[in-house]
């Protein structure tokens, strides 16, 4: 025995000595193989039968790799390989929280999740956290953080399946330091605004996201918003918006926004491009065309969107900012006042200056109420202000009135609001990605409690389904960039978004004949499928269409993070 030892100890020897005197390079070996695949790197091109290979985290080599091994293959035969899509706009700052496999979107080859539209889950005072605390719907948790990289760690540290960045909010610089007053603030208080997105910079904001429609946020005068971005641009951040105005006033919003860029030097990206009532829908081209030329004058403007005719937020976006001074508690109080209800009665049913999605839908059939936090009130799920009108026996507005004060919340709501033949154009612009707005649920309480936007469950999917395979209006390749490599360079996410050697392992397998989304209005807790592998940060979190449990997700930084500085780690 102890010779045939030496003796297999001797040829080893020499075979190595061999592939030294004659230049042979050992066979590489891998954790993964991905083979048979067809491979769309993120570049917008068709697809090349290559073999993919994944060493840690990061993608090790992309070729011909049947000369070398792995501990795992993978075989894609038929299947399309991509890097995992990016959500540029995700409100799973909660359902991470109480479900860290994130699998609405990881069933769609979601990767990564980027919040902050408007406010951010840092910075948060005291008295800011006793307020969200008090605010919670279903999901019920203990605010453990007071920044928004404490936030962004915490995650992390509790374990999620996608990668996880953030925007710094401007709503949330505002209320830090103004609380929820109708004013513009002081050179001391603008100072100290300054100073928090200068912080969340150097912990690793991507810049800062505005939601001009909302109190207190449509507070926030131009001038404002262009301080808080000079002093982002000089970390390399970006301006993303939920303009001011998406209907009567949506050229003037782009048009802000555009300035916003210009004055500051920073990008700009509008959140989901949209024209909002059948009267602004022919305003959709001549925004195109806005954006177009500023793209020629060399402002880097970009968009994203979501992919269906209904937008969700709350009732709170039907009424006039005003009435919403100081928050929830001054607001409903308010509405119960005999002589403001007559008031918004009349303001609500006539075109204003501000935003009025109540007006935008063309009316209370076309409202959908999908998100109560009393328990008296969730068997109106599923049902439209109309109809909860006619069973109480009140007009719509009063209702709506009445609804936010029982419920104690802002009601979530899906409005009607958009033409399907702008959402085929939008679609088409070569700047334009994708965001869900919406959180990463799964079909289980607390999640059941409520009801949900079907792009929860389906956003990224119905791209493939009904643009891609249906309609024909974009390549899987090009469909890929928008989900990939685009919104990386816009973020300026590190070494993601791309299938290249040396870039983060984080990789989908998806058939694009089968994908497709399930979720509708009536029926919203329903996965999407046709995804049938994801990888994060070179763990496997979806094996064959069902989750492994995995949490391997990062949180990403921007380009201001300190981080890059203090060491020679990349994310």
């Amino acid at each position: 025995m102890k010779r045939t030892l030496l003796a297999i100890f001797g040829l080893m020897a020499v075979a190595a000595i061999a592939y030294f005197q004659l230049g042979v390079e050992p066979v590489p070996k891998y954790d993964v193989i991905i083979t048979n695949g067809v491979v769309y790197d993120g570049s917008g091109g068709g697809g090349q039968q290559v073999d993919i290979a994944i060493s840690d985290d990061r993608i090790a080599a992309v070729g011909d790799l049947s000369l070398a091994t792995a501990d795992t293959y993978v075989d894609a035969s038929g299947k399309a390989v991509a890097p995992g899509f990016i959500n540029v706009l995700s409100w799973a700052v909660e359902t991470l929280i109480e479900d860290g496999n994130g699998e609405s979107d990881i069933r769609q080859g979601v990767t990564t999740e980027v919040f902050g539209e408007g406010v951010s889950w840092g910075p948060v005072k005291p008295e800011m956290k006793e307020y969200a605390e008090s605010r919670q719907g279903d999901i019920k948790y203990p605010i453990e953080w007071t920044t928004l990289g404490g936030y962004l760690e915490y995650l992390e540290n509790r374990g999620v399946s996608p990668n996880v960045a953030s925007f710094m909010g401007a709503t949330t610089a505002r209320v830090s330091v103004l609380g929820y007053e109708n004013r513009a603030p002081s050179e001391e208080e603008l100072t100290k605004m300054k100073a928090l997105v200068a912080e969340a910079m150097e912990e690793g904001a991507l810049g800062v996201g505005s939601s001009l429609i909302y109190a207190p946020a449509a507070y926030a005068e131009t001038d404002e918003l262009i301080a808080l971005m000079q002093t982002a641009s000089e970390y390399g951040g970006m301006y993303i918006s939920h303009l001011r105005s998406e209907g009567d006033r949506f050229e003037e919003a782009v048009d802000e926004l555009i300035t916003i860029a210009r004055e500051s030097g920073a990008p700009a990206e509008i959140y989901h491009l949209k024209a909002a009532g059948t009267q602004n829908w022919p305003k959709m081209d001549r925004v195109i065309a806005k954006i177009e030329a500023a793209r020629a004058e060399g402002l880097a403007i970009t968009t994203d969107m979501y992919s269906y005719t209904a937008g969700a937020t709350g009732l709170d976006a039907m009424m006039p900012p005003w009435v919403q001074e100081g928050g929830y508690e001054a607001w409903a109080e308010r509405l119960k006042d005999p002589l403001i209800r007559e008031q918004l009665i009349v303001e609500i049913a006539t075109p204003q200056a501000w935003e009025n999605l109540y007006l935008a839908a063309g009316g209370a059939d076309k409202l959908l109420l999908i998100g109560f936090k009393n328990e008296a009130l969730k068997p109106l799920t599923g049902k439209s202000l109309a109809e909860v009108a006619a069973m109480r026996g009140k007009g719509p507005i009063e209702t709506a009135m009445d609804l936010v004060i029982e419920d104690g919340s802002r009601v979530g709501t899906a409005y009607f609001i958009m033409s399907e033949e702008n959402i085929r154009k939008k679609i088409a612009l070569p700047y334009m990605s994708f965001g869900s707005d919406a959180g990463a649920p799964a079909p289980n309480p607390p999640f059941t409690l409520s009801g949900a936007h079907p792009r929860a469950y389906g956003n990224f999917a119905r791209v493939f389904a009904k643009y891609v395979r249906e309609d024909g209006i974009l390549t899987v390749g090009e469909a890929v960039r928008k989900m990939t490599s685009l919104p990386a360079e816009n973020l300026k996410l590190r070494e993601r978004g791309r299938l290249q050697e040396g870039y983060f392992a984080d990789i989908v397998i998806f058939d694009p004949e089968t994908i497709q989304d399930h979720s509708t209005f009536d029926d919203p807790h329903q996965y999407s499928t046709g995804v049938n592998d994801v990888w994060v940060n070179g763990i496997q979190v979806l094996k064959d269409g069902d989750h492994t449990g995995a949490r391997p997700g990062r949180a990403l930084r921007g380009p201001g993070w300190l981080g890059w500085k203090e060491t020679a780690q990349t994310q």
